[in-house]
């Protein structure tokens, strides 16, 4: 039973990368828990945490956010390439 009860929690854990206007808006649920985090655009780093298999590091102005934790590692790449291509574009 308590292992149906760890599962339900988790279910519905995932990641949300949305552009709204000017503003770069991550949202993680984690066992039920929503964190959000929204950065100006024009100010964002998107870099590897720590090599090409990383999670990625969205930052600006001292915060920052991890992301990419649902991606399969060797597509972690691919999906910092989009998210740089989508900040540049207008």
């Amino acid at each position: 039973m308590l292992a149906l009860v760890r599962y339900g929690r988790h279910a519905a854990d995932g990641e949300r990368i949305s552009l709204q206007g000017r503003r770069l808006v991550v949202e993680k649920e984690t066992a039920g828990r929503l964190e959000r985090a929204e950065f100006d655009r024009s100010w964002v780093h998107v870099e590897p945490k720590a090599g090409d298999r990383s999670l990625i590091t969205l930052s600006a102005h001292g915060r920052s956010v991890e992301v990419g934790r649902y991606v399969r590692p060797e597509l972690r790449p691919a999906l910092a390439s989009e998210i740089r291509r989508a900040l540049r574009a207008a």
